[in-house]
């Protein structure tokens, strides 16, 4: 059964989309990052696109700024970022060049910082990790309801 959601969502392919690279050079391409989300996800009710929540582009921003944050930190340089609107779901991709995959840690109250991979899985339908050629995608699924 997954197989098949998977091909359907496949042909029918995002209802829309953008994509912004980042030279790596400017730490702002966190906040800017989460700008082009809320307003990427803003301006989809304008363009009769699926309704998005407030809670929804808050939980989007929330996602690609954890998700922007480690490139920054573990992985300097370029980096892409590509969101897909579907139907039901919000597909978050950063594409950066370092092969390293992010690795949850174990709970640990006491830590300060690195709960980034445990925030996405928290609240993410799926998180996976696709190696490329020079580098690799991260891509969140987040439900719109």
């Amino acid at each position: 059964m997954t197989d098949a959601i998977t091909e359907e969502r496949a042909t029918r392919g995002p209802v829309r989309s953008v994509a912004v690279d980042y030279d790596g050079a400017d730490h702002g391409m966190i906040g800017s990052a989460r700008d082009v989300t809320a307003d990427f996800l803003t301006a989809s009710a304008a363009a009769q696109g699926p309704p998005v929540s407030r809670a929804c582009v808050d939980v989007a921003r929330l996602v690609v700024s954890e998700l922007v944050t480690n490139v920054v930190r573990h992985a300097p340089g370029p980096c892409g970022l590509l969101l897909e609107l579907f139907e039901d779901a919000l597909e978050i991709s950063v594409y950066d060049r370092a092969e390293t995959s992010p690795v949850p840690r174990g709970h640990d109250p006491g830590r300060i910082g690195q709960h980034g991979v445990e925030i996405l899985v928290a609240v993410c339908e799926s998180v996976s990790v696709e190696p490329l050629p020079s580098g690799k995608r991260v891509k969140a699924r987040l439900r719109l309801t």
